[in-house]
């Protein structure tokens, strides 16, 4: 496997840091200022996209920033994992800038300069994560992003946005440093590194009883990842503009939480150490638990966002349910759906927000008949629900898919019928809103009949999300190949 030394996966981190000064210095002059981040999110894309071609063909692409101590340093690798979540985050960020400028501009929103920048930080912070050698790197950038979004969930600076950025930090902060920290040094005095491994670094290091421990540390300790109980943040968080919620709360937060449990269970752990130890049953049933009462929660929110977010919180375990079943079709189901979710999400995201800016309305049983109105965000709605369920021709299908096989290749029936019934409860809190937002009578609508729809700014990018949705389905590469090439380096086969 050819190992290429090259600073680009730090400065593909630290472009969107460094984009920061002109944006603040180009706060009096909008165009200029959401220029700047459309440069630097192309730049960081390109940069990301360079080093597509030398992971695919098997290599990875390698830089040492700083030796803090022996086996303990800021080090930088771009491999099929890392490049998998990098490329989603690359390339949202930029239809997010797209999307903010009519949503922002639309709701003549305050602070648009300081959102910007936070907004910038929080990717830097994400494509850190992506890129981390060790698990050293990850939780500095992991911790970077936690300070960079509460500025953006505290957006609004009122009462309720600060109660609610207090509960985001309780959690995330809490955790982060309660749990994984002192998880980490565990592990650092056990085995002398932190690096990320093929088969884990912790195997015949101590006993049973101590990596169960650490094991559930790291799980619930990261919990951006959102595994019930740890999970309250998370709608709490939806009093932030809906871009943020889009991308940091469908994608960047959200997917930094599960893509790290994903990193410590391969690579800290190993598969096989969790397979001989029986631990892979364990973090399925915390899993489907999450996945089941999430989705039963979400059921019951009219508020479409909280909608969302309880939906997030199921679907995040879909991914961990795919790590812990340990079995190559499994592991790829859950590597995929990281992408799959993120396009369908931040489609739905970018829906609830297109009806906030045209209508002023939050509240599912407010948009009845909406669809007569702004038909348009209403179908790229539909399509986002379809792949949040795994219906096809989406990309969720394919995801959801692997995952079923996932269950039958680890012999566990009782995952896949947690999944069969997730989705049908998936279907039972989206297809409604769509149901009702067209099929209705004059009577019932609540909307008259002229097509207006939200500003071009905040609709060109739900219909490409959309898209992207679709054609994931006839194509889901480069995705699918890198996620396999991932769980084959993981186990072996």
């Amino acid at each position: 496997m050819e190992t290429v030394v090259s600073i680009k996966p730090l400065l593909a981190s630290l472009v969107s840091l460094v984009a920061v000064i002109p944006i603040v210095l180009s706060g009096k002059r909008p165009n200029l200022r959401e220029g700047w981040t459309f440069l630097a999110g192309l730049i960081k894309l390109g940069l990301v996209v360079s080093m597509l071609p030398v992971v695919l063909a098997g290599g990875t692409v390698q830089y040492t920033l700083w030796e803090v101590l022996p086996g303990l340093a800021i080090a930088f690798k771009a491999d099929a994992m890392g490049m998998l979540f990098a490329l989603i985050a690359a390339t949202l960020w930029l239809v997010t800038s797209a999307y903010s400028i009519g949503y922002m501009r639309g709701l003549h929103e305050h602070s648009q300069t300081r959102y910007f920048s936070f907004f910038a930080v929080a990717l830097s912070a994400t494509i850190g994560v992506a890129f981390a050698a060790n698990l050293f790197t990850l939780y500095l950038f992991y911790e970077m992003l936690s300070l960079a979004t509460y500025p953006l969930v505290t957006h609004h600076q009122d009462g309720e946005a600060r109660a609610s950025g207090r509960k985001y930090l309780t959690f995330i902060l809490g955790t982060s440093i309660g749990l994984v920290l002192p998880a980490m040094l565990i592990v650092y005095s056990l085995t002398g590194t932190l690096d990320f491994t093929a088969a884990g670094i912790l195997s015949g290091t101590t006993t049973k009883t101590v990596i169960v421990v650490l094991l559930l540390m790291f799980v619930f300790g990261f919990a951006k990842a959102g595994i019930m109980p740890m999970h309250g943040w998370l709608p709490a968080a939806m009093v932030a503009p809906t871009p943020v919620s889009a991308l940091l709360h469908a994608v960047a937060v959200v997917k930094v939480g599960v893509f790290s449990i994903f990193r410590i269970l391969t690579g800290i752990f190993g598969v096989d150490l969790l397979r001989t130890l029986g631990l892979g049953e364990t973090l399925c049933v915390i899993a489907s638990i999450t996945i089941l009462a999430a989705s039963l929660i979400a059921l019951s929110q009219d508020g479409l966002k909280r909608r969302l977010a309880f939906s997030t919180i199921g679907q995040l375990s879909y991914i961990v349910l795919g790590a812990a079943l340990l079995s190559p079709k499994g592991m790829v189901g859950g590597l995929l759906h990281i992408a799959m979710h993120a396009f369908g999400k931040i489609t739905l995201f970018f829906c609830a927000g297109a009806i906030f800016v045209a209508t002023g309305k939050k509240n599912i049983s407010e948009m009845v008949g909406i669809g007569k109105r702004m038909p348009v965000t209403m179908i790229a709605f539909l399509i986002g629900s379809m792949s949040v369920i795994g219906i096809p021709p989406t990309g969720g299908f394919i995801s959801k898919w692997h995952l079923l096989l996932g269950t039958l290749e680890a012999d566990q029936l009782p995952m896949l019928v947690v999944l069969l019934s997730s989705s049908l409860l998936n279907a039972a809190y989206f297809l409604p809103v769509f149901y009702r937002a067209f099929f209705c009578t004059a009577e019932e609508s609540l909307f008259p009949a002229k097509i207006e729809e939200a500003p071009a700014w905040c609709v060109a990018p739900l219909v490409l999300t959309a898209l992207i949705s679709v054609g994931l389905f006839f194509n889901p590469q480069p995705f699918l190949r890198l996620a396999e090439m991932a769980v084959q380096f993981c186990v072996g086969g």
